[in-house]
């Protein structure tokens, strides 16, 4: 059934003038009035338009793109080739050739703002959504986000996951191109035991992500197979979470070297953290990688032109990003089953080395 203007006045006790008000934002309104009416329109699940939604469904030459944070190289490649494949030369089978209007939605890693902009983006009938690195592990979050692309899917708008897997309830997804973060942690962490380190510690990403938990996973399961670290206490004390910043990098590094003094090496959830990890290993008067070895994942631009250049495992950003640009113009075919493993490889610079002797 479809939500009318009325019900959403009559669910927020005002006119449907006053909704209207609200939300073409061309009249002024009290802010407690706003606020009730935008609950309602949420509530409702409220699109705008909402009787000719179903003759107009994804009529729109908008596609959202949704990322963490922009101003990260991982998500700034992923979507920046997007956008070449959704804003670039159509086909001339839709209005202005068939370019589509790409829209960068910085979620801030809030998994309410995520929400949010999905629920804009459904009021403005958008053509398709692409979704963007990994995702929050809450069941909460991942009920309303099914319920919430189920319905866009309903009224056409096509969905793409690039960089994380696929929901429990994924039948809403044109596509999901997920990352091999688990096959990726483990062949860098097997490379740091071939090389004779049996001390390593871990900086992770936040624990509620679906990358953090798939890469730790692959870094365990490659200490486990060498019959080290196997015991539960033992892989917390070497492992520290924090942010996917530099910062984080840095205090995470310092605080496993104040834990074990004879850490060899130190794998960081990411480049960036890599980049904090490396400078914290520095300030504590050691040498890279003579002292100890540091390692990162994504093989972001910058890795190859650290000093020395960033042993990692490198994610194909853009060929990824690009694919998914693809799969919402309905470009390309979707992969068998919906879901696409993108395999990772391991990049060895001189950041890693035996480990010290004595």
């Amino acid at each position: 059934m479809t939500v009318t203007l009325a019900d959403v006045a009559a669910r927020a006790r005002v006119s449907p003038a006053t909704v209207s008000r609200v939300l073409n934002g061309n009249y002024p309104v009290a802010a407690s009035t706003r606020e009730r009416v935008l609950r309602a329109v949420d509530d409702l699940d409220y699109v705008l338009n909402g009787p000719a939604s179903s003759l107009a469904a994804a009529t729109s030459d908008l596609v959202g793109i949704l990322v963490n944070d922009i101003a990260d190289p991982f998500f700034g490649i992923m979507a920046g080739a997007a956008q070449t494949q959704i804003g670039g030369p159509g086909d001339g089978s839709g209005r202005a050739g068939g370019e589509k209007l790409a829209v960068i939605c910085n979620t801030g890693g809030s998994p309410e703002r995520e929400l949010t902009y999905l629920t804009l983006l459904q009021r403005q009938r958008a053509a398709a959504v692409v979704l963007t690195g990994g995702a929050v592990e809450n069941p909460d979050h991942q009920a309303a986000m099914s319920a919430k692309l189920a319905k866009m899917a309903d009224a056409g708008t096509r969905i793409v996951f690039c960089g994380r897997p696929p929901l429990p309830d994924g039948d809403a997804l044109v596509a999901a191109l997920a990352f091999d973060n688990r096959g990726g942690g483990r062949r860098l962490t097997e490379h740091l035991i071939s090389l004779g380190h049996r001390r390593i510690g871990y900086v992770a990403g936040p624990p509620e992500r679906t990358t953090t938990r798939h890469r730790l996973e692959g870094h365990r399961e490659a200490l486990r197979a060498a019959g080290l670290g196997t015991e539960p206490e033992n892989e917390e004390r070497l492992t520290v979470h924090g942010p996917y910043d530099r910062r984080s990098g840095y205090e995470a590094t310092l605080e496993i070297l104040r834990r074990e003094p004879g850490v060899t090496a130190v794998v960081a959830a990411n480049d960036t953290v890599a980049l904090g990890a490396c400078a914290a290993v520095r300030d504590q008067g050691l040498r890279i990688p003579q002292d100890i070895s540091v390692a990162g994942f994504d093989d972001l631009p910058f890795s190859v032109d650290a000093v020395p250049a960033l042993t990692t495992v490198r994610l194909p950003l853009f060929e990824a990003g690009a694919r998914a640009g693809r799969l919402a113009m309905g470009k390309e075919d979707p992969p068998p089953g919906g879901i696409a493993t993108i395999a990772a490889e391991l990049m060895i610079r001189g950041s890693t080395a035996p480990p010290r002797v004595g």
